[in-house]
């Protein structure tokens, strides 16, 4: 093990013995903020000096077995426990890489999913209404709560731009690199003539942001504007002002709410999908200033890059930046996604492994 890991791996062991004993405090729950922040740290510290423990006594049982064999008569069943502890250690370090790596912040947090009709008309609109329906079913195959914000329906049952918030624990780890340009190669309802065509969707999945706190929203640099809400939802719809329309003057972002019929809630609903979408934008451009040197997995950052390719005719999916094709469509647009979704994490996983390991030498 690299002696940068060990002496990381050593403070972490000493911190969970601060935190066991701030815990047994009586005084501890005197403020239960700290409480929480101190349960949460033993929670995740717990494993991984756990896992360490394990693998000092693995180093040990190396040490005895390597000192058994300078026995003649243990020399046999001694290299046997040599290599199967190394093999051990090989592993519970490999193990305990992964611990460590940087976690995401907002890898618990809900999430805010909006797709968008691109180039191919109808048939975009169709498909963005599909891939809605896929990221709906994933979300119930996960137990969790999906609630639309807005949706601007087109002509033939499709939707020009859909905004949903998705509530569930771990949302946003599993779907935050469905963001990008996703494309559909099929034969439309509308061709009569029986040709392939290519429409694409863009997909943005940006992680909710804690009650407006992350996110400063000056007053003074928005425009809300109300006004009645259009489509379904009976009388009462077409007599209130109930829609809002919250325009962000700085940077022109724009979002708009009439799911609701009370003006207030819909008003709070846009100002979290506008604080989402801010964060969102700051992250982009964090992410933009290290893509120089480093590969990230949900690309530039730009919505119109192609990601995925979902080819109808020839039953795959493709996922472009781990070259991943399945030959599963129908599964997958029902919302089977774990394999692609486990894939992209592994790989994501798998560079910032490589990553490490080039910082340590």
């Amino acid at each position: 093990m690299k002696p940068s890991i060990a002496a990381k791996l050593n403070q972490l062991s000493i911190r969970l013995e601060e935190i066991n004993r701030l815990l047994s405090a009586e005084s501890v729950t005197a403020d239960m903020d700290n409480y929480r922040r101190l349960t949460r740290e033993h929670a995740e510290l717990g494993p991984v000096v756990e896992l360490y423990r394990r693998y000092r006594g693995s180093e040990a049982d190396l040490k005895t077995a390597q000192d058994m064999a300078n026995d003649p008569a243990m020399r046999e069943f001694a290299e046997v426990e040599v290599t199967e502890t190394r093999a051990r250690l090989e592993r519970l370090e490999t193990e305990l890489q992964k611990l460590l790596l940087p976690r995401d912040p907002n890898d618990e947090r809900n999430i805010f999913l909006e797709v968008r009709a691109g180039t191919g008309g109808d048939e975009s609109a169709l498909f963005a209404a599909e891939l809605f329906r896929m990221y709906a079913r994933y979300a119930e195959r996960k137990r969790w709560q999906v609630e639309v914000i807005s949706e601007s329906p087109s002509d033939l049952g499709g939707y020009r731009e859909i905004i949903a918030r998705i509530i569930g624990q771990g949302a946003y780890s599993k779907l935050k690199f469905e963001s990008g340009g996703h494309r559909v190669q099929r034969v439309p309802v509308t061709e009569t003539q029986g040709r392939v065509h290519t429409s694409a969707c863009t997909v943005a999945v940006m992680p909710e942001a804690d009650e407006l706190a992350e996110v400063v929203l000056n007053p003074v640099e928005l425009r809300i504007d109300t006004f009645r809400a259009s489509g379904a939802g009976g009388q009462h719809v077409n007599k209130t002002d109930s829609a809002i329309r919250i325009t962000h003057l700085p940077t022109g972002l724009v979002v708009e709410c009439q799911d609701d019929r009370s003006q207030h809630k819909n008003k709070a609903r846009a100002l979290a999908v506008l604080a989402a979408r801010l964060q969102d934008r700051q992250l982009r451009e964090q992410q933009s200033k290290t893509a120089a040197t480093r590969k990230s997995l949900i690309g530039s950052g730009d919505r119109s890059e192609r990601i995925r390719t979902y080819n109808f005719p020839q039953g795959r999916v493709t996922d472009h930046r781990i070259n991943l094709t399945l030959h599963r469509i129908a599964q997958i647009i029902d919302g089977d996604l774990d394999e692609l979704v486990d894939a992209l994490a592994a790989e994501h996983q798998a560079e910032q492994l490589a990553e490490l390991a080039a910082a340590q030498n």
